[in-house]
Order: C-alpha cells, then structure tokens, then sequence
C-alpha cells in the first residue's frame, strides 16, 4: 500500500497460524524489547507480501491482548507491548510486476504499529455493529499521523536500540501508546503497547526469534 508520505509498504496478506517458520524467511533481523525485559514474549503475525518475501512482523512482550473493549476490567489489566519490524526497502518494483513501490520509512512503521494498536481497541460504549465504522475512521486517522509524524500530535522520546541513544516519535492517546523510529542501520522500527510505559523499554535484535515460538 503506498498513501504517501513516505510510508509506502507492499499489499501484504497476514499469516495466520504464528509460526516461527514465517519468521526464520525473513532476510532482515526481527527486533523486540532488550534482556532488561524479563516477561512472557510471544510470536504475533508477519506480513508476507503477493511476491512471498517478508515485508514486516511483530514480536510481542507481556500479556497476549485481546480484542477486548478498552474499558473492559481485562483490557485495563493488559500490560503489554509490540515491536514492529519493518523491511529496510529502497524504491523497488511491486510483487505483480506492474508498478514502483516507494522506500519504506519511519512513516511505514508508525502506521503499522497506529494500525496493530487498533486491532486490540475499540470504545466500550460501542455496539458491535458500529465498530467497523470506527475503525475505519481511525485507520484513515493513523495514516494521516503517520505521514506528518513532525506534527503537534507527536512528541520525541530517546530509547536505547541495541545500546545505542536513539530518536523516536511517540504519542499516546485513550487506547495506549504507539512510537516508531529507525536503528542506526537504517530498519524501521515501530511499537505500540497499553499498561507498560514506553519511558523505560529498550530494543535489541533477537538472537533466536524461535524463544518467543
């Protein structure tokens, strides 16, 4: 998908059982919380796009959220935070072979991670009916954040990725909080989470990404 800005990421079709599998094809280093995060971690979902390579993942640290109402006393006992991994791409060729796909950015990975926080939100005084509709208006929201992520909106934040200081963009609102950055090797980096401050993390490269299977 490409809505400008930068945060141009692949059509991709989300795998649907985890399995590590899916995450060992990736030619890129899957990245989550450092060793100072001492909790469950756990395998979530890659996005495999139309040509088969692997375009992002998330790794999941904490409790297993679930799409539960916000206000639900379960959702406001969640504590749990994703990491984002997104493909460091140059402008490239689509999978169909019919068009040019912009670089992946910072952008790509703000909207991946405003989107995945979406997936485990909606307001506990919503009918299920209606939930369709607002997470559409909040998706067309996310991508708009994601493409201006310089905006009042967002606020920086410096957390460690692999030892070294580094900038994030960050923002919270009523459903938790979602940051996206870049390592100093140039891979996108985003996460999002509810009930863990975002204030104390640190990211690594994971050594064995078959210890979150």
């Amino acid at each position: 998908m490409d809505r400008g800005g930068g945060q141009a990421v692949e059509t991709t079709s989300q795998a649907g059982p985890r399995t590590v599998d899916d995450y060992l094809r990736a030619p890129f280093p899957w990245y989550g919380l450092d060793e100072a995060f001492t909790g469950p971690r756990w395998l979530m979902q890659v996005g495999i796009a139309a040509d088969g390579n692997v375009q992002h993942g998330s790794t999941g640290h904490g409790d297993e959220p679930s799409s539960v109402r916000v206000s639900d006393s379960a959702a406001e006992r969640e504590r749990f935070a994703v990491v984002v991994t997104v493909a460091a791409s140059p402008v490239r060729r689509s999978g169909d072979g019919t068009g040019v796909l912009e670089a992946t950015s910072v952008s790509s990975a703000a909207w991946l991670a405003g989107s995945g926080l979406l997936a485990y939100t909606w307001p506990a005084q919503m009918d299920h009916t209606l939930r369709n509709d607002w997470l559409d208006q909040q998706t067309e929201t996310a991508f708009e954040l994601a493409d201006d992520l310089g905006g009042p909106e967002w606020s920086s934040l410096s957390l460690p990725v692999d030892g070294v200081a580094t900038r994030f963009a960050y923002r919270e609102s009523e459903f938790g909080w979602i940051l996206a950055g870049s390592t100093e090797g140039g891979v996108p980096l985003g996460a999002y989470g509810r009930g863990m401050s975002a204030y104390g993390l640190g990211f690594s490269v994971v050594a064995d990404i078959s210890a979150y299977a």
